[in-house]
C-alpha cells in the first residue's frame, strides 16, 4: 500500500486504488484533537479514532456505535510506550489482551524518518512504514512512504495504527 498524508490520509493499494481515507485530518493543535473516522475507498466508515489522555486513542469499529453501546464496538487502545521520554515507538492492546499486560502490537523502529515495523505479540513483522523511493508524481517528503501489511492481517487496523502513529509520534 502506499501511503499519502496532508490534510487527510489517502492509502492506497499496490494497483492504484483507493484503499483508505481519513478527511479533516489536521496536525495542528493535536492537543485539541477530535474524533477521527477512517473510511474505505467507498467512503464507509471502518474504524473511529477516539482521543484519551497522554497520547493515548482508542478504536471503534465502524462509526463506533454511538446509538448503542460503544463497548460493544471498541477494538483497540494504542499509546505511546514512553510518556515520559520523546518516544517514537507504540504499543497495542486489543480487546483480546487478557488483563491488559502485554501488549498485542508495537512498534519498532523510527515512524518520524518512516523507517519502522509493526510487530504483533510474538515478534512476528505484521506492517513495514518506510520512505517512499519510486512514487515519482509527488516530491519525496515524510508524508508521502510505503505501507507494506502482510497477508491475512486486518488492513484497516493497520492502517488505523498508522495514522495514529502520525498523531502520537509527530
Amino acid at each position: 500500500m502506499g501511503f499519502h498524508g496532508t490534510d487527510g490520509f489517502s492509502i492506497y493499494d499496490g494497483m492504484g486504488r483507493l484503499s483508505f481515507r481519513l478527511d479533516n485530518y489536521s496536525r495542528k493543535r493535536k492537543c485539541f484533537a477530535g474524533e477521527l473516522l477512517l473510511m474505505d475507498g467507498n467512503g464507509k466508515a471502518v474504524v473511529t479514532l477516539r482521543p484519551q489522555v497522554c497520547d493515548r486513542w482508542s478504536g471503534f469499529r465502524g462509526e463506533d456505535g454511538r446509538e448503542t453501546d460503544c463497548r460493544s464496538t471498541h477494538v483497540f487502545d494504542i499509546r505511546r510506550r514512553s510518556v515520559l521520554q520523546s518516544c517514537d515507538e507504540a504499543e497495542v492492546l486489543t480487546d483480546s489482551t487478557p488483563d491488559h499486560k502485554l501488549p498485542d502490537f508495537r512498534t519498532e523502529g523510527c515512524f518520524r524518518r518512516r523507517n519502522c515495523k509493526i510487530m504483533d505479540r510474538n515478534g512476528d513483522e505484521v506492517t513495514r512504514i518506510s520512505r517512499n523511493k519510486e512514487n515519482y508524481s509527488v516530491a519525496p517528503r515524510d508524508h508521502v512512504f510505503s505501507l507494506i501489511i502482510q497477508p491475512n492481517k486486518e488492513s484497516e487496523l493497520m492502517a488505523a495504527f498508522l495514522v495514529l502513529m502520525d498523531r502520537i509520534c509527530t
